[in-house]
């Protein structure tokens, strides 16, 4: 397992989204709605581990399995929901800027969990540092273990997402999947 990293905001992430976005549209856009820029990368001034995520946002379950082809003809390897329903997620083919690519369909929970949470942190400045400072205290105690560092944020994540809208059985399957 890597080791967890926690950086300050890179003012260069989101051109690496850009360059990303650029490459994967074409081979998308007869199925995508859009291709969004998540997690904390996403969010200036926002310390994060540097690794952009990305979402393929798609209307319908079908055309999330419709994906697959075009995304593996590019060097992507498809890992599946890796325990996450309703998300596909793809291995990266080297070369790239360092990156996870997802795709959901929009009303699912994965693509609501990760737009939610994004615009929340956009939107509320306090908030967004006080999840960094969170994210680097846990990069230091759980340094060597990925699976602490991500258990340690799910009681924040979860109340952000209250913020935003989700039910308690969301909140309860997103719990669920933090374990």
């Amino acid at each position: 397992m890597s080791r967890v990293e926690v950086r300050a905001y890179d003012a260069g992430w989101p051109q690496q989204f850009a360059q990303l976005h650029a490459l994967i549209w074409p081979a998308v856009r007869h199925l995508a709605l859009s291709i969004e820029h998540v997690g904390s990368t996403a969010v200036p001034g926002l310390a994060a581990k540097p690794v952009i995520d990305a979402c393929i946002v798609v209307a319908s379950r079908d055309e999330v399995a419709a994906l697959i082809p075009s995304l593996t003809a590019m060097g992507y390897q498809h890992r599946g929901d890796l325990g996450i329903p309703d998300r596909e997620a793809f291995r990266a083919p080297d070369g790239l800027p360092r990156h996870h690519l997802y795709a959901s369909h929009r009303d699912s929970l994965s693509c609501r969990n990760q737009l939610g949470l994004r615009d929340l942190l956009r939107a509320d400045p306090a908030l967004a540092r006080a999840y960094g400072e969170l994210k680097q205290q846990l990069a230091r105690h759980h340094a060597d273990d990925m699976t602490r560092y991500v258990a340690g944020k799910t009681d924040f994540i979860l109340a952000a997402l209250q913020r935003v809208g989700l039910t308690d059985e969301e909140l309860a399957a997103i719990r669920a999947v933090n374990q």
